[in-house]
């Protein structure tokens, strides 16, 4: 595995503009599309925050953050991934949408082009099936956030080739992260066990079983995480919570994974966690 590879990130939102600093704090080429410039410039304040604190750690240098901005390549047009090695697409959690930026990189990218999919839930086989070369689908489930978790979900379609798996793998690797490998199923490892938790917690609110504020504080001392279930669904976003849920409902046909109705009003609500300023605690902006 060597720098030469190209990489496209298809999605400026939190997850891809962290793929994209990743990938060219590892000198890797990156071209970062979205649909709007307005997005494009947020990526980049992201990127230049996230940075700025790692310079302020002493974790590299002001050469070295200068020069992964330089890498990155922003731009509003889908055709920009034509040259590209590898398109990890980070988009909106939905099959069909997902599905469709398959099918428009069919046209676009070569036939050895490597697609893959920083989906949190979704199938990949449902999503390999999308492309004409569905031997060329993987997943890499990255998490939030990415400059500082280092686990990468790679996910493997009951299509997915060993080339393809192996590729992915090293380029991980060579990102600096760690690759777990997966069969493909409904959430993964990770979210299959992780979702179901906070969308427990989120029922005992629901139930007045005790506050967000006491059900956080006890998983924290009689399980020794650092975060409580709640604050960490505040983290990730409640309507990705919600999305995982809802894919684990329908993929299992089993109730276990009913979503919380506390979860789809605060949903509704627009109260997201973190990102919307309130969720099960309020946070301040920026």
């Amino acid at each position: 595995m060597t720098t030469s590879l190209t990489i496209g990130v298809i999605g400026a939102g939190t997850m891809g503009n962290g793929i994209a600093q990743v990938c060219a704090a590892a000198r890797y080429s990156v071209i970062l599309q979205d649909l709007s410039q307005p997005a494009l410039d947020r990526a980049r304040q992201t990127m230049e925050a996230s940075l700025a604190r790692q310079l302020k750690k002493g974790t590299l240098t002001e050469s070295q953050a200068a020069e992964t901005l330089d890498r990155i390549q922003p731009t509003t047009e889908l055709q920009a991934m034509a040259d590209r090695d590898i398109v990890i697409e980070a988009i909106v959690e939905k099959l069909e949408v997902k599905a469709g930026i398959l099918r428009k990189l069919d046209e676009i990218c070569r036939a050895e082009a490597i697609f893959a999919s920083n989906t949190s839930s979704i199938s990949l086989t449902q999503l390999a099936a999308a492309s004409r070369q569905p031997e060329r689908v993987i997943g890499m489930h990255f998490f939030n956030p990415v400059p500082m978790m280092q686990l990468v979900e790679i996910i493997r379609a009951l299509q997915t080739s060993d080339a393809v798996a192996e590729t992915v793998t090293e380029l991980t690797r060579a990102i600096g992260k760690k690759p777990y490998v997966s069969n493909d199923s409904y959430g993964f490892v990770v979210n299959r066990l992780l979702a179901p938790q906070i969308n427990e917690a989120i029922n005992c609110v629901y139930e007045g079983v005790a506050t967000a504020e006491h059900i956080d504080e006890m998983m924290k001392l009689g399980t020794n995480n650092p975060m409580g279930p709640l604050a960490l669904g505040d983290l990730i976003g409640l309507d990705v919570v919600l999305n995982i849920m809802e894919t684990l409902y329908r993929g299992f046909d089993d109730p276990k994974y009913r979503p919380s109705p506390l979860l789809k009003q605060m949903v509704h609500a627009g109260y997201l966690g973190r990102k919307s300023g309130r969720g099960f605690a309020a946070y301040p902006p920026g």
